[in-house]
């Protein structure tokens, strides 16, 4: 594996996903709103959430230096959700995404995590520009795409999947 950093907030760490962290990964892709939003990616059990993270993240991570990262919270340790720049099928440009346990939405962590993960993606991944997509109802997702600096552009269909997206775009200005 390249030699992949964490990165630090100032209340957050954000460390590469791992095995370690199917725990997390099950109850994050079972919440009512990951499901309703991001989609039901039919993981049942640890196996199955071991079997995602090496099957779809470790690969990218491996492939390019960055991917999925965990974010965990500094003060009591405690996983919270995870956030990532991520090749996708049917975008050209990566792609920002993130989710979180239902107990840790709405408290700045989104912010947080992802600009710090916005600014490293430009800064020392050497992006130019990064995507965001999301559902036309999630609008928690939205804002908080807005609030990063990401400008709506147009709607999109990614392969496998008949619901249209909210596409958005922000270019580097270095």
């Amino acid at each position: 594996m390249k030699n992949i950093k964490n990165l630090e907030t100032e209340r957050l760490l954000l460390k590469p996903i791992s095995t370690d962290d199917a725990g997390l990964i099950l109850e994050l892709y079972n919440s009512p709103r990951f499901i309703e939003f991001i989609g039901d990616r039919n993981i049942r059990t640890l196996e199955d959430a071991e079997n995602y993270i090496v099957g779809k993240f470790l690969p990218q991570m491996e492939r390019i230096g960055f991917g999925n990262y965990l974010i965990e919270r500094k003060s009591d340790s405690m996983k919270i959700g995870a956030v990532g720049i991520f090749e996708r099928d049917g975008l050209d440009v990566h792609d920002i995404g993130f989710s979180f346990l239902p107990e840790f939405e709405g408290q700045g962590y989104g912010f947080e995590s992802a600009s710090k993960l916005l600014a490293t993606a430009f800064n020392e991944f050497g992006l130019k520009k990064i995507s965001a997509i999301t559902t036309k109802t999630n609008f928690s997702s939205q804002k908080l795409i807005e609030r990063l600096g990401l400008k709506y552009i147009k709607t999109v269909r990614i392969p496998n999947d008949e619901e249209e997206l909210l596409y958005y775009e922000i270019e580097n200005a270095n």
